[in-house]
């Protein structure tokens, strides 16, 4: 039984855990990239920054959509005491990212963007993240045995670190994942 409008659906992402979580929902789809600078204003909330990205990773594509094309793209920002912490850009920054996060409560804030040649719509999702107090021994281990560098925060809640680390999470767990799959198939059920 297929669950979906029929579109041909395209994920813009590079990202494993997306490609993972949206295969699990028995969607078809295909994967396109294209390099966008992930700048955004100032100004905006905690709640509309991931949002503002994945529409601003969507703009690349407008020209080269089909009639048929539903295209897929999303952002994730780890959001603690005011800031994004994004995506570590070595193993000491890596560090310094889970030093902050441990024994303390963080957002991971999702958003996605769906877009046509005749529509757009966008949503976000928000989970609390607790972590417990991270020894030193255990956050050099994460650092140096995975590969934080492509995840925002520094951590995938999937892997080590958040088998022994997370000791509380309140919205999506596949949100902290980097895709709210349950509220992305409702989205594509309205849309």
């Amino acid at each position: 039984m297929n669950w979906f409008p029929d579109y041909n659906y395209i994920l813009a992402s590079k990202s494993p855990r997306r490609n993972q979580l949206l295969k699990s929902l028995g969607i078809e789809f295909e994967i396109k990239t294209k390099e966008v600078e992930e700048k955004y204003p100032d100004n905006l909330s905690k709640e509309e920054i991931p949002v503002f990205l994945a529409e601003l990773k969507a703009k690349p594509f407008l020209q080269g959509l089909k009639a048929n094309d539903l295209l897929i793209t999303a952002d994730t920002i780890v959001w603690f005491e005011g800031k994004v912490l994004g995506k570590p850009k070595d193993k000491p920054e890596a560090i310094k990212m889970l030093q902050l996060l441990s024994g303390n409560e963080h957002k991971v804030i999702s958003g996605v963007c769906l877009t046509t040649i005749h529509k757009q719509n966008s949503f976000s999702s928000i989970s609390n993240v607790q972590f417990k107090t991270l020894t030193k021994r255990e956050i050099d281990y994460y650092v140096s045995e995975f590969k934080p560098y492509d995840k925002a925060g520094a951590y995938g809640i999937q892997e080590w670190i958040g088998t022994i680390g997370i000791t509380h999470i309140e919205g999506s767990f596949y949100n902290v994942m980097g895709l709210p799959i349950q509220k992305l198939y409702a989205e594509i059920q309205k849309f």
